[in-house]
């Protein structure tokens, strides 16, 4: 007799095992579902084997080739284009059907006599035969009903709870007769339980149900894929071991080492090539794979653990799930139910709460406290924080859940019936983020002041004149288009603290989560003044007579990434020629490619125009990219410079701030105004904080990441500062091109290279102890500074990123390509240094 073996299911109810296993080789006790079924089917005298395959083919084929090893034949058909289903699957093969046949699901643990069930179904001359089984809770399954011969006369499939009239279940297991395949239509789509076995029932072909007493466990959900390993290990099913029973309770693979002070309660079972290190505590019921290595006082309670997994010193292991080739670090908590997917790595310190799944290659950090499932992009992060707000890849990691979720969890930090503002740019992706963020606000008692889509200047000048606590805004990320960038205000417009980021990650991932009752959910109205509380602000900080003479033609370029643009209206206000390029809103995201495009396109149109100068404008308002009237572009250092000399030669003795990898020629520039510089973190909120903090500041920021006027609001501009500059040349009468040519010559260089996060503290500390404390300034990474003129080195870790920034800066180029490429050596070496005594380890 041949058997039919249905494997070509991809098992979605076991997801995140199957995203790269079918289903049937899903290990159970450390061997394939399907390896099973055929051991079961050798048992039964069975040894010729047709398995069906669709979903991910060359996983079973490579594994059981022509089945000589495991003492079968076994041939495969590939269903190539689409799904036939159960019985069409069958009736693909029916040329190799010419006798009685078995069919068997490979998604289930069984040990049924199938010889018995054989020959019943002769006994009976039946053309169908289904193996049935009693089960407490049949929902889930096909019911069958049958007369006191068990001639089948009634049977649904997956019946609701109203509609079970019997405990007798489908379990997927048939003997057929060829010709009931004559029955099924050619290469469509059909199932045995739904098509073909309704007919027969219509056409009166004699069809029975074999009532089996073995044991039955249906592999389709995750929990009975614990339970059926639980009950293998208990010898409920028998099911042929891949390992000896060295010990009553106790299989063990080759060469696996124990250390004598484990601690191991049966039964266990334990692959081969496997190290159990000093006072481990296996739990009965646990399985673990090959070349499985468990760290010191590491606690296991029935987990089941596959091939190549890494478990770390103290980690905790219960009733979860850990695929092959995970790695879980020192003191990690796997809690109940939980499923880690294959070549994922869970952190130092890092919790998974019961039932979470983690799909494959996930990154959990150190730290980290993951609550929902991780399926979408690459991380489950210790912090929802960045160096700037809450970022990522939009609704992929910025989801309308997430969203809603972070809402809530920021308005659980703030008193009950307080008020904030939620604000967002025109992409339509902003919009169905910021809706969610005010539902979760709004179900924690907060209220909204919606000042729904505005540039991020207004909606920080707007905030200090409301009774309002905060606010919230939602954006394209500056500098990734791919991504969606949150950021919170205090109630002065300036980003919220470290402390207060603490606050609501601590809401967000403990899920302390305020609810209130429908009474006291958070109201929202809409601010209709956003726009004249700005231009009233704009007009009081900046010299409006000299604008208004100086009837000057700009060019603006809004990168396809601004509709309604408010800044030629402002200008038109005070009798400048604005022309706007590229306004429309565009729905995808340009290049930085194509943006350098318009910014080539932008220079020729000012130099047409005989325009003053051209800007292109981008991060909703807060960034800017400068172009003289010669059509040469003025950016970066060079935009940090101009703009600091132009405000000192407006304000003498006063003080700019500026992060601490800008260039030198800014203090160079200062010396020139009996002027100072603060020099702060590469950091947003630290530029803001500066700039408020010392009156005498004028000017805050960088050409990259655009300048803060204290005066005007706590935030970036760049609609000011182009008002500004319009301001300053007329009553300076200069150009642009007369500027830049009187600025500072400094070579100031960087470059970027790969650094472990593991490696990043050490390498500071190796970097402060081996160069003199004089010479040093640790605002931010490690600066080492000649005092006798203005060379510097800084080395900067990135916040973000496991990379290492290297700056040099001086008036002598040959010193700055020195300087990094020593500099660059001494981090490589050490960084080869660490990770080889790492290896060591």
């Amino acid at each position: 007799m041949r058997a039919v073996l249905m494997a070509g299911g991809s098992g979605t109810r076991l997801r995140p095992l199957t995203c790269d296993l079918p289903k049937p080789m899903v290990p159970i006790l450390n061997r394939p579902i399907a390896e099973h079924i055929v051991n079961l089917l050798k048992r039964n005298d069975i040894t010729e084997v047709i398995a069906t395959l669709h979903y991910l083919p060359d996983v079973m084929r490579d594994y059981f080739q022509d089945g000589h090893d495991f003492g079968v034949q076994m041939t495969y058909a590939v269903e190539e284009d689409q799904p036939l289903g159960t019985a069409g699957c069958v009736k693909n093969i029916a040329e190799l059907l010419d006798d009685t046949f078995l069919v068997i699901s490979g998604d289930s643990i069984t040990d049924f006599d199938l010889k018995a069930a054989i020959a019943f179904h002769k006994e009976k001359q039946a053309k169908a035969t289904l193996i049935l089984t009693r089960v407490p809770n049949p929902v889930e399954f096909g019911v069958v009903i049958t007369d006191q011969e068990n001639r089948i006369i009634r049977f649904l499939e997956k019946p609701s709870t109203s509609e079970i009239f019997s405990d007798t279940v489908n379990t997927g297991t048939y003997i057929l007769e060829p010709e009931v395949l004559g029955y099924l239509p050619e290469n469509e789509e059909s199932d045995f339980s739904t098509d073909l076995f309704p007919l027969l029932l219509a056409k009166g072909e004699p069809m029975y149900g074999y009532i089996a007493e073995a044991y039955w466990c249906d592999v389709g959900h995750l929990d009975a894929y614990r339970e059926s390993q639980y009950d293998g290990l208990e010898k409920k099913v028998k099911l042929d071991f891949a390992y000896p029973e060295v010990e009553p309770g106790l299989w063990l693979g080759s060469d696996t080492y124990i250390d004598p002070s484990a601690k191991i309660d049966r039964p266990v079972l334990i692959g081969n090539n496997c190290r159990i290190g000093p006072r481990v505590h296996i739990e009965a019921g646990t399985v673990l794979g090959d070349n499985i290595t468990i760290g010191a006082d590491a606690n296991l309670k029935r987990p089941i653990v596959a091939n190549g997994a890494i478990v770390g010193d103290e980690a905790h292991l219960r009733a979860c799930v850990i695929s092959r080739g995970t790695r879980v670090d020192r003191r990690a908590h796997i809690l109940e139910g939980a499923v880690v997917g294959s070549l994922s790595s869970v952190g130092e310190e890092a919790q998974i709460s019961p039932g979470v799944r983690v799909w494959p290659s996930k990154k959990i950090e150190s730290g980290a406290i993951l609550n929902i499932n991780l399926i979408w992009g690459n991380m489950a992060q210790r912090n929802l924080f960045g160096q700037q707000g809450v970022s990522g890849l939009a609704n992929i990691d910025i989801t309308p859940e997430f969203a809603v979720k972070l809402g809530a969890a920021y308005a659980s930090t703030l008193k009950p019936g307080a008020m904030v503002t939620v604000s967002r740019d025109q992409r339509p992706i902003s919009r169905m983020v910021s809706r969610s963020l005010i539902a979760g606000i709004m179900s924690s008692g907060v209220g909204i002041q919606n000042l729904e889509s505005t540039a991020i200047p207004l909606a920080r000048t707007v905030i200090s004149t409301l009774a309002v606590t905060g606010g919230v805004h939602v954006r394209l990320h500056p500098n990734r288009p791919d991504s969606i960038l949150i950021e919170f205000f205090d109630r002065q417009g300036i980003n919220i603290t470290k402390a207060k980021e603490k606050k609501i990650e601590g809401s967000y991932f403990k899920e302390d989560l305020r609810r209130v009752a429908i009474a006291d959910i958070g109201t929202m109205t809409y601010l209709t003044q956003t726009l004249d509380i700005y231009t009233e602000s704009f007009e009081t900080h900046l010299n409006v007579e000299a604008v208004r003479n100086s009837h000057a033609k700009v060019v603006i370029d809004y990168g396809y990434a601004v509709s309604g643009a408010i800044l030629p209206r402002l200008l038109a206000k005070f009798g400048c020629d604005a022309v706007v390029l590229n306004a429309s809103l565009s729905q995808i995201a340009i290049s930085n490619e194509e943006r350098e495009g318009l910014l080539v396109q932008l220079g020729h149109v000012v130099e047409a125009l005989k325009a003053n100068l051209g800007v292109q404008v981008s991060a909703n308002g807060e960034q800017l990219i400068l172009v003289d009237e010669a059509g040469l572009s003025i950016r970066g250092e060079m935009l940090t410079a101009l703009m600091v000399n132009m405000m000192m030669t407006a304000h003498p003795r006063s003080a700019v701030v500026v992060p601490v990898h800008a260039s030198s020629a800014v203090e160079q520039i200062a010396r020139r105004h009996d002027g100072r510089v603060i020099r702060t973190k590469v950091n947003p909120t630290a530029l803001m904080e500066a700039s408020q903090t010392d009156s005498s500041v004028v000017l805050g920021g960088s050409g990259e990441m655009g300048f803060i006027f204290p005066q005007l609001h706590p935030g970036f501009d760049a609609m000011f500062c182009v008002a500004k500059l319009i301001e300053m040349l007329t009553i300076q009468e200069r150009s642009l091109a007369q500027i830049r040519s009187e600025l500072p010559r400094v070579c100031h260089k960087s470059y970027t290279m790969r650094c472990p996060w593991t490696v990043k503290g050490s390498l500071m500390r190796q970097l402060v102890e081996t160069h003199p404390a004089e010479n040093l300034e640790l605002i931010d990474g490690v600066k080492i500074v000649n005092r006798q003129n203005d060379n510097w080195v800084l080395i900067l870790p990135d916040a973000g990123e496991p990379l290492v920034h290297i700056f040099a800066n001086s008036d002598d180029r040959d010193w700055v390509d020195r300087s990094l490429m020593d500099y660059r050596q001494r981090v490589q070496d050490f960084i080869d240094l660490e990770q080889g005594l790492e290896s060591a380890n």
